[in-house]
């Protein structure tokens, strides 16, 4: 079999030759995996072999060591692991030769390639002189450049794939030497160079020990700040990517380097190319990230003389905020007709936000200035940055130091709603939005929306809106008005809600702290009151969600009464009123069961509305609500509550957001019908694998994606377990063939590294419920999945709730393991 034609045909214009040499290739490597990929190795090193097959033999080798899908990545390290190692002596040997090729995609593939075997085997204590022969390769006189760029490449891209607790400290020394010095000037390849920052960047995370030398640490410091003034774009942008990463894993070391690097952001700001100008911006935002977080850890106390803050936003300040306000002059035309612009304007603006929730009220007398020299200029540029400048201090600074200044120049931003600029309308419009969202409250002592100002306020925006109808401001300013009517009247609703609220708490203050003996008439005449209201909520008319959120929290409120005043007169000799109540009070609970039928009809529509997908997470949301009050008398509606539900999950129309409470409510209605839900297996449990499988697609240098994947986690699990219990009992055996698949997500979770502390506690849940509803049929299921011993002595530790489910948890697993 020539794997070489093979591999060209499989790229063949012509389909019957694809699909002929597609089935070869599997067929091959279904018969003798071992061979097929040492062939596959030989094919990417052989510089004599055409580039379109080595190509495609890197492209399979790599895809036949690693997958998205957690299942099947597993599958493929358990090959690896059985392949002979002297042939897999062989792969490795062709693919750190095939580093030295003239050809630069091998050279490439190869990098990633070694990368994908060492992440299988250097956790297992093997391919142990790795890094040593990589190193070899830096260092070997009269080493071309295409070696070294490939090597620092498969070095960058071993320390991301390989977790920093696998490497020994002299190993990432070395490796540490060799990347700065590929850095350093006396390299002459631009190539070799660029390979070595984003080496460095993706080996920072080892780079613990040798940041806390403060030898070493100056040394790394110095070749990357010399780095950022290359003459190469590319190169100075990679340096920068290094700051970032610094100041986020780094912070506590770098005060000695801050005064260089604010000369190099301010430097690049002002002149570089955006590429670099955007990363320069992005390392103060990471600083004010990091100090945030300091502040919010201290929650006010006293911080002055801390080791760790070293308030380096606060001392930068007055040369900080001039840079940032400068590139907010540099718009593009245009750029607000695109909500997925990125450019120096609005990096530069987002940072300005970030230092005013930094240092708060001290940013206002640096951008005050600003704001009334361009507000009135003739270039709309000006006019434009002002505004934004403005829009991007309201949040961060005291409502005393602001006030006075919205109230004088909400008149001025009212009038700029009719400028005849449509990106200086858009910022209007959003900083009106972040007056109503942040400065807004009708119950404040000095109200910044009043009776006097409210009517002209509503007829500036609904103009607004009607103005944009027919123009092309309506994707952007449009949506910005709407936003602004949106907070305004949130604004009094919080009120309203607030001031309920607080009334609702002072009469559970009231009933708290009465004397029973001569409130007890009272207290009965007020039970009789609070279940007469509560009852009244069943027949409010519900036309939106928003209708729907009022009678649940007014339910809330009622309910909170209701629960104080059974307590209070259970303490007490005053229980005959709860008892002379209490067929009232059960007639009310399950009052709401009579409405269903007529309910069920506006929740199925809710369900199924993907178009406007916050009344569909909310519908989703009630249905787990139901679910909880009905427990089985929600059987009769859930034939079609789950087909809709598995609808939306097929839905790619529907926002994502709406994904994981949707997985969270099977295990609701698992819960509340229990062996009932033996029907929807078949149905549900390919969704939670899917979905499982997927998150592996997800990219994990987006936070925003990492957030989301965290949801759809704890959504799994929490499905999972409510399904587990409740269909716990004599149908249980019907979970033993998911087992395995989730041990296996649960497995690559607890390896996942971004995880948070709500899918650990979820993840360590699910595997009590396992335990507890198969019992001793769980024992091959744990005996063959042993990470979860390290994973629940790595829960044990943990003070609070995520340790105390770890050591339920281990009960359950252990009596599981010990009966027969």
């Amino acid at each position: 079999m020539d794997i070489t034609q093979i591999l060209l045909a499989a790229q063949s214009p012509d389909a019957n030759h694809r699909t002929v040499a597609e089935g070869n290739l599997t067929q091959f490597q279904e018969q003798n995996l071992p061979n097929f990929l040492l062939s596959l190795s030989v094919e990417l090193s052989n510089d004599e072999k055409p580039p379109e097959s080595r190509r495609l033999a890197g492209i399979i080798l790599k895809n036949s060591l690693d997958a998205k899908d957690s299942a099947k990545k597993e599958l493929l390290l358990q090959q690896w692991v059985t392949v002979d190692p002297s042939i897999k002596s062989k792969i490795k040997e062709s693919l750190l030769l095939t580093l030295g090729s003239s050809v630069h995609d091998a050279r490439h593939t190869s990098s990633q390639v070694i990368a994908k075997v060492a992440s299988i085997e250097i956790p297992r204590r093997e391919w142990q002189d790795l890094i040593a022969k990589l190193l070899g390769n830096m260092t070997t006189p009269g080493a071309s450049a295409p070696l070294k760029q490939a090597t620092l490449e498969a070095l960058g891209y071993v320390c991301e794939e390989v977790s920093p607790q696998h490497l020994e400290q002299d190993q990432v020394n070395a490796v540490l030497t060799a990347v700065v010095q590929g850095m350093s000037q006396t390299e002459l390849s631009p190539e070799v160079r660029l390979a070595a920052v984003k080496a460095l960047y993706n080996a920072l995370d080892f780079a613990e020990s040798n940041f806390a030398n403060e030898m070493e640490r100056n040394y790394i410091m110095k070749v990357v700040c010399e780095t950022a003034t290359s003459k190469e774009v590319d190169i100075r942008q990679a340096a920068f990517e290094c700051l970032v990463a610094i100041a986020s894993t780094y912070y506590v070391h770098l005060e000695p380097y801050m005064q260089t690097i604010f000369n190099l952001t301010a430097n690049a700001v002002k002149g570089d190319e955006e590429p670099v100008a955007l990363q320069a911006v992005e390392f103060w935002s990471t600083i004010c990230d990091e100090e945030i977080g300091l502040q919010d850890e201290y929650d006010g106390a006293d911080d002055a003389n801390s080791s760790v803050h070293f308030r380096f936003i606060e001392k930068a300040l007055p040369s900080l905020v001039p840079m940032l306000l400068e590139t907010l002059l540099k718009q593009e035309e245009d750029q607000d007709q695109d909500d997925n612009v990125w450019n120096i304007s609005m990096s530069g603006g987002t940072c300005l936000g970030l230092v005013a929730r930094t240092v708060g009220d001290a940013i206002v007398h640096l951008v005050m200035p600003f704001v009334e020299a361009n507000i009135t200029k003739p270039d709309w540029h000006c006019r434009e940055a002002a505004t934004f400048a403005f829009g991007s201090i309201l949040e961060g600074p005291s409502v005393e130091k602001l006030n006075p200044l919205v109230q004088s120049g909400l008149d001025f931003l009212l009038n700029t709603m009719s400028d005849p600029n449509s990106q200086v309308k858009d910022t209007t419009a959003w900083t009106l939005g972040r007056v109503f969202e942040l400065l807004h409250s009708p119950v404040s002592a000095n109200p910044i929306i009043n009776n006097a100002n409210l009517p002209r306020i509503m007829g500036v925006l609904l103009e607004s809106s009607k103005d944009v109808e027919s123009s092309k401001d309506v994707p952007n300013v449009a949506e910005k008005v709407c936003g602004a009517i949106y907070f305004l009247a949130q604004g009094y609703e919080d009120a309203e809600s607030m001031l309920r609220a607080s009334a609702y708490e002072a009469l559970n203050e009231i009933v708290r702290v009465s004397n029973i003996p001569e409130t007890a008439g009272i207290i009965s005449q007020l039970l009789q009151e609070i279940m007469r209201r509560l009852n009244l909520t069943f027949d409010i008319q519900i036309l939106s969600s928003g209708d729907k959120e009022k009678q649940s929290d007014l339910q809330a409120l009622l309910c909170g009464v209701l629960q104080v005043i059974i307590q209070k007169l259970s303490s007490s000799d005053a229980k005959l009123i709860i008892a002379q109540a209490a067929d009232q009070l059960m007639h009310l609970f399950l009052h709401f069961v009579k409405y269903m039928p007529n309910f069920f009809t506006y929740l199925e529509a809710g369900l199924q509305n993907y178009e406007e997908y916050q009344v569909c997470s909310i519908s989703v949301g009630v249905v787990g609500d139901i679910c909880r009050a009905l427990e089985d008398k929600v059987l009769p509606y859930c034939d079609r509550i789950m087909t809709v539900l598995l609808k939306d999950l097929s839905n790619s129309m529907l926002n994502r957001s709406v994904k994981p409470p949707i997985f969270s409510c099977f295990g609701d209605i698992a819960l509340a019908i229990g062996e009932n839900f033996e029907k929807y297996l078949p149905y549900a449990m390919p969704m939670l694998q899917g979905a499982a499988g997927l998150l592996g697609t997800l990219d994990q240098s987006d936070d925003d994606m990492v957030d989301y994947g965290n949801q759809v986690r704890r959504g799994i699990f929490e499905a999972y377990s409510g399904i587990l219990q409740g269909i716990k009992g004599p149908k249980a055996q019907l979970m033993i063939p998911y087992g395995t698949h989730l041990l296996q997500f649960t497995e690559a979770v607890f390896r996942d590294r971004s995880r948070d502390e709500i899918v650990t506690k979820a993840a360590v849940a699910v595997l009590g419920d396992l335990a507890d509803t198969l019992g001793p049929s769980s024992k091959d299921l744990f005996g063959s999945n042993l990470f979860h011993i390290e994973f629940l002595r790595e829960c044990l530790d943990s003070d609070d709730e995520v340790g105390e489910t770890a050591s339920w948890a281990q009960g359950m697993i252990n009596q599981a393991m010990e009966q027969r």
